[in-house]
Protein backbone atom coordinates (compact mmCIF):
# COMPACT_ATOMS: atom_id res chain seq x y z
CA UNK A 1 0.00 0.00 0.00
CA UNK A 2 1.63 3.36 -0.53
CA UNK A 3 2.71 5.68 2.40
CA UNK A 4 0.21 8.55 1.21
CA UNK A 5 -2.54 6.28 1.25
CA UNK A 6 -1.85 5.36 4.83
CA UNK A 7 -1.81 8.92 5.98
CA UNK A 8 -5.01 9.68 4.09
CA UNK A 9 -6.94 6.51 6.00
CA UNK A 10 -5.75 7.79 9.11
CA UNK A 11 -6.43 11.38 8.04
CA UNK A 12 -10.15 10.58 7.61
CA UNK A 13 -10.45 8.73 10.73
CA UNK A 14 -10.36 5.01 9.71
CA UNK A 15 -8.59 2.01 12.46
CA UNK A 16 -4.93 1.67 10.52
CA UNK A 17 -4.46 -2.41 10.36
CA UNK A 18 -1.20 -4.18 11.93
CA UNK A 19 -0.17 -4.57 8.19
CA UNK A 20 -0.72 -0.76 7.88
CA UNK A 21 1.15 -0.01 10.62
CA UNK A 22 3.88 -2.44 9.61
CA UNK A 23 4.45 -1.35 6.10
CA UNK A 24 4.39 2.59 7.53
CA UNK A 25 7.24 2.12 10.16
CA UNK A 26 9.34 0.06 7.80
CA UNK A 27 9.33 2.92 5.78
CA UNK A 28 10.56 4.91 8.33
CA UNK A 29 13.22 3.16 9.26
CA UNK A 30 14.79 1.99 6.14
CA UNK A 31 14.54 5.91 4.85
CA UNK A 32 11.71 5.14 2.48
CA UNK A 33 9.27 7.40 4.06
CA UNK A 34 10.48 11.36 4.24
CA UNK A 35 9.84 13.60 7.51
CA UNK A 36 7.28 15.26 5.43
CA UNK A 37 5.41 11.97 5.53
CA UNK A 38 6.30 11.54 9.29
CA UNK A 39 5.29 14.90 10.13
CA UNK A 40 1.82 14.23 8.05
CA UNK A 41 1.36 11.35 9.52
CA UNK A 42 1.98 12.56 13.15
CA UNK A 43 -0.69 15.99 12.77
CA UNK A 44 -3.49 13.47 11.62
CA UNK A 45 -2.99 11.29 14.72
CA UNK A 46 -2.63 14.39 16.77
CA UNK A 47 -6.43 15.16 15.34
CA UNK A 48 -8.07 11.87 15.13
CA UNK A 49 -6.26 9.82 17.96
CA UNK A 50 -4.99 6.27 17.74
CA UNK A 51 -7.18 2.86 19.05
CA UNK A 52 -5.72 0.76 21.91
CA UNK A 53 -5.11 -1.81 19.26
CA UNK A 54 -3.28 0.83 16.87
CA UNK A 55 -1.34 1.76 19.95
CA UNK A 56 -0.27 -2.01 20.35
CA UNK A 57 0.37 -2.33 16.51
CA UNK A 58 2.92 0.94 16.53
CA UNK A 59 4.47 -0.25 19.64
CA UNK A 60 5.44 -3.39 18.83
CA UNK A 61 6.63 -2.11 14.93
CA UNK A 62 8.62 0.04 16.71
CA UNK A 63 10.10 -1.97 19.53
CA UNK A 64 11.00 -4.72 16.19
CA UNK A 65 12.07 -1.97 14.50
CA UNK A 66 15.59 -2.64 15.50
CA UNK A 67 17.48 -5.07 18.33
CA UNK A 68 15.94 -6.30 21.50
CA UNK A 69 18.07 -6.61 23.69
CA UNK A 70 18.29 -9.88 26.02
CA UNK A 71 20.41 -9.59 29.64
CA UNK A 72 19.79 -13.36 30.60
CA UNK A 73 23.29 -14.65 29.15
CA UNK A 74 25.16 -11.91 30.95
CA UNK A 75 23.89 -13.75 34.62
CA UNK A 76 23.46 -10.19 36.35
CA UNK A 77 21.62 -11.65 39.76
CA UNK A 78 18.93 -9.13 39.81
CA UNK A 79 15.79 -7.76 38.13
CA UNK A 80 16.06 -5.38 34.83
CA UNK A 81 14.08 -2.32 35.64
CA UNK A 82 13.59 1.19 34.64
CA UNK A 83 11.52 3.91 35.23
CA UNK A 84 10.43 6.75 32.16
CA UNK A 85 9.25 10.22 32.72
CA UNK A 86 6.44 11.76 29.84
CA UNK A 87 8.61 14.82 30.50
CA UNK A 88 8.20 17.51 32.82
CA UNK A 89 10.42 21.19 33.23
CA UNK A 90 13.17 20.36 35.90
CA UNK A 91 13.09 16.88 36.03
CA UNK A 92 15.82 15.42 36.96
CA UNK A 93 14.18 12.20 38.74
CA UNK A 94 16.42 9.77 36.23
CA UNK A 95 19.84 10.94 37.46
CA UNK A 96 19.12 10.61 41.14
CA UNK A 97 16.67 7.51 40.78
CA UNK A 98 18.56 5.31 38.30
CA UNK A 99 22.03 4.91 40.44
CA UNK A 100 19.80 4.63 43.98
CA UNK A 101 17.64 1.56 42.58
CA UNK A 102 21.24 0.07 41.12
CA UNK A 103 22.53 0.74 44.59
CA UNK A 104 19.67 -1.63 45.91
CA UNK A 105 20.58 -4.54 43.56
CA UNK A 106 18.34 -3.76 40.52
CA UNK A 107 19.95 -3.31 37.21
CA UNK A 108 19.14 -0.38 35.27
CA UNK A 109 19.39 0.32 31.68
CA UNK A 110 17.85 3.52 31.04
CA UNK A 111 17.84 4.45 27.43
CA UNK A 112 16.56 8.37 28.01
CA UNK A 113 15.53 10.58 25.58
CA UNK A 114 16.71 14.27 24.66
CA UNK A 115 14.54 17.77 25.04
CA UNK A 116 10.59 17.05 23.91
CA UNK A 117 8.73 20.31 23.17
CA UNK A 118 8.98 22.51 26.07
CA UNK A 119 10.31 19.64 28.86
CA UNK A 120 14.33 18.97 29.51
CA UNK A 121 15.89 15.97 28.22
CA UNK A 122 17.84 13.55 30.17
CA UNK A 123 20.45 13.39 27.60
CA UNK A 124 20.81 16.97 27.20
CA UNK A 125 21.65 17.53 30.76
CA UNK A 126 23.88 14.23 31.20
CA UNK A 127 26.25 16.14 28.08
CA UNK A 128 27.02 18.70 30.50
CA UNK A 129 29.35 16.28 31.86
CA UNK A 130 32.26 16.93 29.66
CA UNK A 131 33.40 13.61 27.46
CA UNK A 132 29.93 11.33 28.96
CA UNK A 133 28.97 9.14 25.99
CA UNK A 134 25.16 9.30 25.39
CA UNK A 135 24.94 6.90 23.10
CA UNK A 136 27.70 3.82 23.51
CA UNK A 137 28.49 0.83 21.58
CA UNK A 138 25.79 -1.73 22.62
CA UNK A 139 28.44 -3.88 24.09
CA UNK A 140 29.72 -0.90 26.35
CA UNK A 141 26.45 -0.27 27.55
CA UNK A 142 25.51 -3.77 28.62
CA UNK A 143 29.03 -3.99 30.09
CA UNK A 144 28.33 -0.63 32.17
CA UNK A 145 24.96 -1.87 33.18
CA UNK A 146 26.42 -5.61 34.22
CA UNK A 147 29.88 -3.35 36.56
CA UNK A 148 27.99 -0.64 37.43
CA UNK A 149 24.36 -1.40 38.12
CA UNK A 150 22.68 1.50 36.00
CA UNK A 151 23.80 2.97 32.72
CA UNK A 152 21.62 6.19 31.54
CA UNK A 153 22.32 6.63 27.30
CA UNK A 154 20.39 7.66 24.37
CA UNK A 155 19.17 5.17 21.63
CA UNK A 156 21.50 3.59 19.25
CA UNK A 157 20.85 3.22 15.88
CA UNK A 158 20.07 -0.59 16.72
CA UNK A 159 17.27 -0.11 19.27
CA UNK A 160 14.21 0.94 18.09
CA UNK A 161 15.30 3.11 15.35
CA UNK A 162 12.04 3.82 13.63
CA UNK A 163 11.03 5.79 17.24
CA UNK A 164 13.82 8.29 16.82
CA UNK A 165 13.00 9.23 13.86
CA UNK A 166 9.28 10.11 14.90
CA UNK A 167 10.89 11.33 18.23
CA UNK A 168 12.62 14.21 16.25
CA UNK A 169 9.93 15.23 13.92
CA UNK A 170 7.17 15.10 16.57
CA UNK A 171 9.79 17.35 19.01
CA UNK A 172 9.28 20.19 16.15
CA UNK A 173 6.05 19.77 14.32
CA UNK A 174 3.98 20.35 16.98
CA UNK A 175 2.65 16.75 17.70
CA UNK A 176 4.43 16.25 20.93
CA UNK A 177 1.29 15.79 22.77
CA UNK A 178 -0.41 12.66 21.09
CA UNK A 179 -1.37 10.22 23.93
CA UNK A 180 -1.11 7.11 21.47
CA UNK A 181 2.27 8.49 19.40
CA UNK A 182 3.16 8.99 23.35
CA UNK A 183 2.68 5.20 24.24
CA UNK A 184 4.41 3.91 21.35
CA UNK A 185 7.29 5.73 21.50
CA UNK A 186 8.28 5.26 25.88
CA UNK A 187 7.13 1.26 25.16
CA UNK A 188 9.04 0.71 22.49
CA UNK A 189 12.37 1.78 23.77
CA UNK A 190 11.81 -0.17 26.90
CA UNK A 191 10.61 -3.24 25.36
CA UNK A 192 13.93 -3.32 23.08
CA UNK A 193 15.64 -2.99 25.90
CA UNK A 194 14.99 -6.11 27.28
CA UNK A 195 13.19 -5.33 30.81
CA UNK A 196 11.52 -7.42 33.60
CA UNK A 197 9.81 -4.07 35.16
CA UNK A 198 8.88 -0.40 33.83
CA UNK A 199 7.83 2.21 36.35
CA UNK A 200 6.07 4.98 34.20
CA UNK A 201 6.28 8.81 35.92
CA UNK A 202 3.00 9.91 34.17
CA UNK A 203 2.74 13.51 34.86
CA UNK A 204 -0.04 16.28 35.36
CA UNK A 205 -0.22 20.00 35.27
CA UNK A 206 0.96 22.94 34.34
CA UNK A 207 4.46 21.99 32.90
CA UNK A 208 3.63 18.75 31.65
CA UNK A 209 2.85 17.40 28.26
CA UNK A 210 -0.72 16.48 28.99
CA UNK A 211 -2.15 19.19 31.32
CA UNK A 212 -5.34 18.14 31.94
CA UNK A 213 -5.56 15.23 35.04
CA UNK A 214 -7.77 13.17 32.79
CA UNK A 215 -5.74 12.83 30.03
CA UNK A 216 -2.78 12.13 32.28
CA UNK A 217 -5.19 9.21 33.43
CA UNK A 218 -6.35 7.86 30.29
CA UNK A 219 -2.50 8.07 28.93
CA UNK A 220 -1.06 5.93 32.12
CA UNK A 221 -3.83 3.33 32.04
CA UNK A 222 -3.13 3.24 28.37
CA UNK A 223 0.80 2.82 28.77
CA UNK A 224 0.00 0.01 31.74
CA UNK A 225 -2.25 -2.15 29.31
CA UNK A 226 -0.22 -2.10 26.30
CA UNK A 227 2.91 -2.73 28.20
CA UNK A 228 1.32 -5.84 29.63
CA UNK A 229 -0.39 -6.65 26.93
CA UNK A 230 3.43 -6.88 25.55
CA UNK A 231 4.71 -8.86 28.65
CA UNK A 232 6.24 -6.63 30.64
CA UNK A 233 4.88 -5.68 33.84
CA UNK A 234 4.44 -1.98 34.45
CA UNK A 235 3.10 0.62 37.05
CA UNK A 236 2.15 3.75 36.18
CA UNK A 237 2.29 6.70 39.13
CA UNK A 238 0.64 10.45 38.21
CA UNK A 239 2.75 13.13 39.66
CA UNK A 240 2.50 16.54 39.65
CA UNK A 241 3.96 19.08 37.22
CA UNK A 242 2.70 22.54 38.23
CA UNK A 243 5.37 23.74 38.97
CA UNK A 244 9.23 23.05 38.48
CA UNK A 245 10.37 19.97 39.83
CA UNK A 246 12.92 21.09 42.20
CA UNK A 247 15.49 24.29 42.49
CA UNK A 248 16.28 24.22 38.92
CA UNK A 249 15.56 24.55 34.90
CA UNK A 250 18.66 23.66 32.84
CA UNK A 251 20.89 21.10 31.65
CA UNK A 252 23.88 21.82 34.05
CA UNK A 253 22.15 23.19 36.97
CA UNK A 254 20.04 20.22 37.48
CA UNK A 255 23.21 17.80 36.86
CA UNK A 256 24.71 20.27 39.84
CA UNK A 257 21.07 19.75 42.05
CA UNK A 258 21.41 15.93 41.43
CA UNK A 259 24.86 16.08 42.79
CA UNK A 260 23.89 17.89 45.57
CA UNK A 261 21.08 15.41 46.41
CA UNK A 262 22.89 12.45 46.00
CA UNK A 263 25.54 13.72 47.80
CA UNK A 264 23.21 15.12 50.94
CA UNK A 265 24.09 18.69 50.26
CA UNK A 266 20.34 19.72 49.61
CA UNK A 267 17.27 17.54 48.85
CA UNK A 268 14.40 19.35 47.85
CA UNK A 269 11.21 18.27 49.51
CA UNK A 270 8.77 17.21 46.29
CA UNK A 271 12.35 16.05 44.43
CA UNK A 272 12.85 13.76 46.72
CA UNK A 273 9.08 12.58 47.33
CA UNK A 274 8.95 11.89 43.78
CA UNK A 275 12.22 10.20 43.53
CA UNK A 276 11.34 7.59 46.94
CA UNK A 277 7.82 6.90 45.24
CA UNK A 278 9.09 5.48 42.07
CA UNK A 279 12.41 3.75 43.11
CA UNK A 280 9.73 2.45 45.80
CA UNK A 281 7.57 1.02 42.88
CA UNK A 282 10.65 -0.03 41.13
CA UNK A 283 12.26 -2.37 44.52
CA UNK A 284 8.61 -3.73 44.51
CA UNK A 285 8.43 -4.71 41.03
CA UNK A 286 11.76 -6.44 40.96
CA UNK A 287 10.96 -8.12 44.28
CA UNK A 288 13.61 -6.69 46.02
CA UNK A 289 11.44 -5.04 48.94
CA UNK A 290 8.65 -7.19 50.82
CA UNK A 291 6.64 -4.01 51.16
CA UNK A 292 6.57 -0.45 50.60
CA UNK A 293 8.08 0.43 53.96
CA UNK A 294 10.71 -2.40 53.58
CA UNK A 295 11.92 -0.04 50.29
CA UNK A 296 11.79 3.32 51.56
CA UNK A 297 14.22 1.62 54.23
CA UNK A 298 16.56 0.03 51.77
CA UNK A 299 16.16 3.58 49.61
CA UNK A 300 17.07 5.57 52.74
CA UNK A 301 20.05 3.30 53.45
CA UNK A 302 21.80 3.38 49.94
CA UNK A 303 20.93 7.46 50.05
CA UNK A 304 22.63 8.01 53.83
CA UNK A 305 25.40 5.55 53.55
CA UNK A 306 26.75 7.10 50.15
CA UNK A 307 26.18 3.92 48.14
CA UNK A 308 23.88 5.65 45.12
CA UNK A 309 26.21 8.66 44.98
CA UNK A 310 29.08 5.94 44.45
CA UNK A 311 27.28 4.00 42.02
CA UNK A 312 26.54 7.36 39.45
CA UNK A 313 29.84 8.75 39.94
CA UNK A 314 31.62 5.04 38.79
CA UNK A 315 28.29 5.28 35.84
CA UNK A 316 29.67 8.58 35.16
CA UNK A 317 33.24 7.69 34.46
CA UNK A 318 32.99 4.53 33.18
CA UNK A 319 31.04 6.17 30.35
CA UNK A 320 33.72 7.94 29.72
CA UNK A 321 32.54 11.53 31.97
CA UNK A 322 35.03 13.00 35.12
CA UNK A 323 36.43 10.33 37.19
CA UNK A 324 35.46 12.18 40.00
CA UNK A 325 32.29 13.54 39.30
CA UNK A 326 31.43 14.96 42.90
CA UNK A 327 34.67 16.47 43.24
CA UNK A 328 35.30 17.88 40.04
CA UNK A 329 31.91 17.51 37.96
CA UNK A 330 33.80 20.29 35.58
CA UNK A 331 30.31 21.27 34.38
CA UNK A 332 30.22 25.03 32.54
CA UNK A 333 28.69 28.38 33.92
CA UNK A 334 27.12 30.81 31.91
CA UNK A 335 28.81 34.37 32.03
CA UNK A 336 25.31 36.20 33.19
CA UNK A 337 23.88 35.31 36.32
CA UNK A 338 20.67 37.52 37.60
CA UNK A 339 18.18 37.53 39.96
CA UNK A 340 14.28 37.41 39.02
CA UNK A 341 12.85 39.97 41.52
CA UNK A 342 9.09 39.54 42.23
CA UNK A 343 7.28 42.62 41.32
CA UNK A 344 5.20 42.72 44.40
CA UNK A 345 4.99 41.29 48.34
CA UNK A 346 2.78 38.42 48.70
CA UNK A 347 2.59 34.59 48.35
CA UNK A 348 4.06 32.83 45.38
CA UNK A 349 0.42 31.20 44.43
CA UNK A 350 0.81 29.57 40.95
CA UNK A 351 3.58 28.92 38.27
CA UNK A 352 3.19 28.59 34.27
CA UNK A 353 5.05 26.08 34.34
CA UNK A 354 5.81 25.49 30.55
CA UNK A 355 6.68 29.15 30.41
CA UNK A 356 9.28 28.68 32.34
CA UNK A 357 10.29 25.71 29.69
CA UNK A 358 9.91 27.97 26.88
CA UNK A 359 11.97 30.64 28.57
CA UNK A 360 14.92 27.84 29.72
CA UNK A 361 14.57 27.28 25.90
CA UNK A 362 14.54 31.29 24.60
CA UNK A 363 17.62 30.86 26.81
CA UNK A 364 19.24 28.53 24.40
CA UNK A 365 18.71 25.68 26.50
CA UNK A 366 16.69 23.58 24.61
CA UNK A 367 15.88 23.27 20.69
CA UNK A 368 13.27 24.79 18.50
CA UNK A 369 15.14 22.94 15.47
CA UNK A 370 15.69 19.21 15.35
CA UNK A 371 19.56 20.92 14.42
CA UNK A 372 19.75 23.55 16.98
CA UNK A 373 22.81 23.45 19.39
CA UNK A 374 21.95 23.25 23.44
CA UNK A 375 23.54 26.04 25.53
CA UNK A 376 24.41 23.33 28.30
CA UNK A 377 25.12 26.19 30.70
CA UNK A 378 21.85 28.44 31.01
CA UNK A 379 18.57 28.13 33.13
CA UNK A 380 17.55 28.60 36.06
CA UNK A 381 18.35 27.97 39.70
CA UNK A 382 17.03 28.90 43.58
CA UNK A 383 13.52 28.34 42.12
CA UNK A 384 10.85 29.32 44.56
CA UNK A 385 8.20 26.86 45.32
CA UNK A 386 4.74 27.47 45.87
CA UNK A 387 3.43 28.89 49.29
CA UNK A 388 6.95 30.84 49.98
CA UNK A 389 6.40 34.45 50.84
CA UNK A 390 8.73 36.93 49.08
CA UNK A 391 9.22 40.53 49.53
CA UNK A 392 8.95 43.09 46.64
CA UNK A 393 12.58 42.84 44.64
CA UNK A 394 13.47 39.59 46.20
CA UNK A 395 14.62 36.94 43.84
CA UNK A 396 11.67 34.48 42.13
CA UNK A 397 15.13 32.61 40.75
CA UNK A 398 18.41 33.50 39.71
CA UNK A 399 18.72 33.84 35.53
CA UNK A 400 21.66 31.83 34.20
CA UNK A 401 21.94 33.88 30.56
CA UNK A 402 24.97 33.57 27.61
CA UNK A 403 24.27 37.26 27.45
CA UNK A 404 22.77 40.45 29.16
CA UNK A 405 20.07 40.76 26.60
CA UNK A 406 19.08 37.24 26.99
CA UNK A 407 18.85 37.25 30.30
CA UNK A 408 16.82 40.50 30.09
CA UNK A 409 14.29 39.22 27.63
CA UNK A 410 13.91 36.18 30.09
CA UNK A 411 13.20 38.11 33.05
CA UNK A 412 10.37 39.94 31.09
CA UNK A 413 9.06 36.69 29.97
CA UNK A 414 9.24 34.52 33.40
CA UNK A 415 7.44 37.36 35.15
CA UNK A 416 4.42 36.64 33.93
CA UNK A 417 4.78 33.06 34.72
CA UNK A 418 5.05 33.29 38.38
CA UNK A 419 1.91 35.00 40.40
CA UNK A 420 1.99 36.43 43.85
CA UNK A 421 -1.07 36.52 46.24
CA UNK A 422 -2.35 37.26 49.58
CA UNK A 423 -3.02 33.60 50.90
CA UNK A 424 -1.19 31.06 50.42
CA UNK A 425 -2.13 28.04 48.12
CA UNK A 426 -3.78 24.76 48.90
CA UNK A 427 -0.69 22.57 49.78
CA UNK A 428 -0.31 20.46 46.42
CA UNK A 429 0.71 17.28 46.43
CA UNK A 430 3.34 15.68 44.65
CA UNK A 431 1.61 12.02 44.13
CA UNK A 432 -1.68 12.58 42.70
CA UNK A 433 -2.28 8.32 41.67
CA UNK A 434 -1.25 4.48 40.89
CA UNK A 435 -2.29 2.91 38.46
CA UNK A 436 -1.52 -0.57 38.14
Amino acid sequence: MLIAEIIRRKRDGETLSASEVDEFIRGVTDGSVGDGQIAAFAMACFFRGLELAEQVHLTRAMTHSGKVLDWGQLGLGGPVLDKHSTGGVGDKVSLILAPLVAACGGFVPMISGRGLGHTGGTLDKLESLPGYEVVPELDRFRRVVREVGCAIVGQSEALAPADRRLYAVRDITASVDVPGLIVASILSKKLAAGLHGLVMDVKTGSGAVLSEREGAEKLARHLVQVAGDAGLPTVALLTDMDQVLGYSAGNALEVQEALDFLSGRERNQRLQEAVMALAAEMLLLGKLADNRDNAHHRLQQALGQGRAAEVFARMVAALGGPTDVFRDPQLQHAPVVRPLPAREAGFLTAVDTRAVGLAVIGLGGGRRRASDPVDHRVGLSKIRQLGDWLEAEQPLALIHAASENDAETACAVLQQAFRLGARTPANGRTLHGRIA
